[in-house]
Parts: structure tokens; C-alpha cells; sequence
């Protein structure tokens, strides 16, 4: 399963990055790893490196391994630079866009009102969080689900990002949103070094 059984708060200061918002007062009270010797672990290596970055960018989007690695395999065959393909390729997720228009408070949540049936693309109820949108593709919460509680919420703006991502144009009052056109990498909100994803997967 995607879902990691380990309490946010700890993965997310083994990671060194908050995962949720909850989780953001618990990291920069312990800034460090989990454990007895986490905040005097300073030994490591570029394997380690490498792959506490494919695990951060693993855990941002919320996926399996056998799901990254795949990722990892198509964007290696694109045309262009493989770690921006591969976050692009991931980006462009229906739960991964779920989080970015503010339907849903965290990627745990996007992927949960996907699986149950509450997100639709064109009009079509999908519930496979890995469905991948293209541009041109509207998002929308379905009607049936639009009085439930965290829907409600999220109309109302709570889970709004400070800034709407260039790439998505949203209307959260409706639960909108199109997909402009593919992200680049710049533009993205996750906190990776994606060439050392790609250097762990080539090595």
C-alpha cells in the first residue's frame, strides 16, 4: 500500500520535511530525526543521500515503489531531462492535482476522495488516484458530493495554496479546475532534488 503506517510526524522528520500541515509544528519543534540518536546521526553517504531523496519525493506524492520505479521508467524513455519528466509525470496525477486546486487538505485526503468516488475528469467519475490528466482536463468535485462536510470546506477556501499553481486554473468556490497545461518543474511545490532521484535509479 502507499499509505505508510509509521505517524506522520516521525516520517516526516526522518524525511526532513513536514508532510501535512499538522505535522509542520512537530518538525521544527524536532527538527531531526526520530529515535534516541536522531539529533546526533551526522554520518552518511552518497547512497544515503540519494536515497533519502527518492523516499522524500516518494512520500510527497504519497505512491508505492513499484509505482515511483515505473514512473522512473517512463520518464527515462521521454524526450527531455529524466528527473523534470519524472516530476512532471507525477504532478500531473488526479490526486497529486486534487491537493494543488484545494479540494483536499492533504495528499492522503486527495487520494481518499478519489478512491471514493467524490472526483470526476470531464464529467466522468475516476477513482484511480494515478489517472494521469492532461491538459485541457477539468477536475471537479461530483455533484453528489458537493454538500459533504469537507467539500464544503474546501469551497470555502480552506485549503487554498497561498498561490494557485500557474499550470491549474480554479474556481474553489464551484470546485473547479482545469489543467492549462503541463507543469515544469519550477512551478511545482514539493521539496526534491530530482537529479539525485535519477542518480539512485541509475546507479
Amino acid at each position: 500500500m502507499a499509505n505508510n503506517p509509521r505517524p506522520k510526524a516521525k516520517l516526516s522528520r526522518a524525511l526532513g520535511i513536514p508532510l501535512t500541515p499538522k505535522c509542520v509544528k512537530y518538525f521544527e519543534q524536532r527538527p531531526y530525526p526520530p529515535g534516541d540518536h536522531g539529533r546526533a546521526r551526522k554520518s552518511t553517504s552518497d547512497y544515503k543521500v540519494r536515497l533519502l531523496e527518492k523516499q522524500r519525493l516518494r512520500h510527497q506524492y504519497n505512491i508505492s515503489e513499484t509505482q515511483l520505479s515505473r514512473a522512473f521508467a517512463q520518464a527515462h524513455k521521454s524526450n527531455t531531462k529524466t528527473g523534470e519528466a519524472l516530476v512532471v509525470n507525477l504532478e500531473t496525477r488526479l490526486d497529486a492535482l486534487v491537493l494543488r486546486a484545494g479540494f483536499a487538505r492533504t495528499i492522503y485526503q486527495a487520494r481518499q476522495a478519489v478512491v471514493h468516488r467524490h472526483i470526476t475528469v470531464n464529467g466522468i467519475l475516476v477513482d484511480k488516484p494515478s489517472y494521469r490528466v492532461k491538459p485541457e482536463d477539468v477536475i471537479a468535485v461530483s455533484e453528489r458530493s458537493r454538500n459533504k462536510t469537507p467539500f464544503q470546506v474546501a469551497a470555502a477556501g480552506a485549503h487554498e495554496l497561498a498561490v494557485t499553481p500557474p499550470y491549474l486554473e480554479v474556481l474553489i468556490g464551484q470546485l473547479h479546475a482545469r489543467l492549462v497545461r503541463l507543469p515544469v518543474r519550477e512551478e511545482i511545490p514539493i521539496v526534491c532534488n530530482e537529479q539525485l532521484v535519477v542518480e539512485y535509479y541509475s546507479r
